[in-house]
């Protein structure tokens, strides 16, 4: 063998590296060999010794391949062989265990409404940055590594919304219609205007159905236990109209969409004509996107639908892990106090009905969607953290005594115990204007 530095370390397709195990490839042309009849494990052993000295050309010094690489060095040491039967059988074997890992990934994985695999995978991806604890966060920004956390967290979330863009482009023609859903603050924004760059490179464009106008008049609006008119409920649009201009939409003909008019409460027909040109991807982004009956004239294999929410796992001082809806909320009360002029405080005492909402109409259908995109960026409390922090000992001052607010005094308190020890960065330019979080701090390229 060459005197080339041994291969050590292997990158998985979800971006982590494992120990390289030659056993590994020479089972693998061991089961190629018997799908072809005999096989001799002496063989294939020998051909997994070749395929690792190929590596060791190949990747000198600290290089490390990806599986990709290893597989596509196993083909052509078989070819170079004189295996051109078993180099066959193994690129029918690598593309059966792509098609399968398709199929596995086809909708998210979810038990009780919880994503464990993918919650696990940001559990890691943070282990190995160093920023699953806050103290952890504190130290990177000790040591001036919050530059490098920016660049690395930006890296993660937007591999992430390239693979639901090739995953997308990988259905094509079939997929018409792209339904973009999540929570509050979840980030949807962002994350549909990066989608829509990714497609437009391939020379895609994602065109908007704008479901609000297709709200009944008001009066004709379901009512909640109160006696108040339910806009929450997917019952108060007319999801008869949006299926049949779905259907028209998908066949390239023209629909009027309705107008609404939210002073009013008046709905008027036929206003917006609309039409869908073949290479244009009609988007749904919606409280109720994910709901059935709003696209059941659509069949399946037409439609693409991502979740996208923050599952950020960080650990407290306590060792509590923060809460998905607690870092949306501080996302929200920032956003909100200078894009829609509301208080802070407003916000956050709105929030259990904003969370009634999510439970009821969107957090249930996150085992139906086809990609899944977490949204929590491992840099964003400390930058986060100036701009809201002060507001929570002042909800508890005020919320503590309040029979109607424990809601709102439980959540600050439990956010005000996680940012207190948390190192704040006032200057944000170590954010791009490109970020995220961006869409809530203000400061973006995009306009929202």
């Amino acid at each position: 063998m060459n005197g080339a530095q041994p291969i050590r370390r292997v990158i998985k397709r979800d971006g982590n590296t494992v120990v390289y195990d030659r056993e590994r490839i020479a089972t693998a042309i061991f089961k190629a060999f018997a799908s072809m009849g005999p096989a001799d494990r002496a063989v294939a052993e020998a051909l997994a010794v070749r395929v690792e000295e190929a590596l060791r050309s190949a990747y000198p010094g600290d290089a490390v391949p990806t599986v990709e690489d290893v597989q596509d060095v196993v083909e052509r040491v078989l070819m170079g062989g004189g295996h051109a039967d078993v180099a066959r059988a193994y690129i029918i074997y690598r593309h059966g265990r792509a098609q399968r890992r398709a199929a596995r990934s086809g909708t998210v994985e979810a038990t009780d409404n919880i994503p464990y695999r993918t919650i696990y995978e940001v559990l890691r991806w943070n282990m190995d940055h160093g920023c699953e604890t806050v103290e952890g966060l504190n130290r990177i920004v000790a040591d001036g590594r919050y530059p490098d956390l920016v660049r690395e967290g930006e890296a993660r979330y937007g591999a992430e919304v390239a693979a639901g863009a090739e995953r997308i482009l990988a259905r094509r023609p079939d997929v018409r219609l792209v339904i973009i859903a999540g929570p509050s603050s979840s980030g949807k924004t962002t994350t549909t205007i990066k989608l829509s760059e990714r497609l437009r490179e391939a020379g895609l464009e994602l065109v908007a159905l704008n479901v609000d106008h297709y709200f009944f008049d008001l009066e004709l609006h379901p009512k909640d236990e109160f006696g108040d008119y339910d806009y929450e409920t997917p019952h108060a649009l007319d999801l008869p109209l949006i299926n049949r201009h779905l259907i028209e939409l998908l066949d390239g003909r023209e629909v009027r969409t309705p107008h609404y008019d939210f002073k009013t409460g008046l709905r008027t027909l036929d206003v917006h004509p609309m039409r869908l040109e073949p290479n244009q991807i009609l988007l749904i982004d919606s409280l109720h996107g994910l709901y059935e009956a709003m696209t059941a004239s659509i069949a399946t294999s037409r439609k693409f639908k991502v979740y996208v929410e923050t599952l950020g796992q960080l650990r407290a001082a306590d060792g509590s892990f923060m809460r998905w809806a607690d870092h949306r909320l501080m996302r929200r009360m920032i956003r909100d106090s200078w894009h829609r002029n509301h208080q802070p405080l407003q916000t956050l005492t709105h929030w259990h009905y904003v969370r009634a909402s999510e439970l009821k109409h969107i957090i249930p259908f996150i085992g139906t969607v086809d990609h899944l995109v977490n949204s929590a960026l491992p840099h964003e409390l400390p930058v986060l953290k100036p701009r809201v922090f002060r507001f929570f000992p002042e909800a508890m001052d005020l919320y503590r005594g309040d029979p109607a607010r424990q809601d709102a005094y439980i959540r600050a308190r439990r956010v005000f115990e996680l940012l207190q020890p948390l190192v704040e960065i006032e200057d944000a330019s170590a954010i791009p204007p490109t970020s995220l979080i961006r869409e809530f701090i203000g400061g973006s390229r995009y306009a929202y």
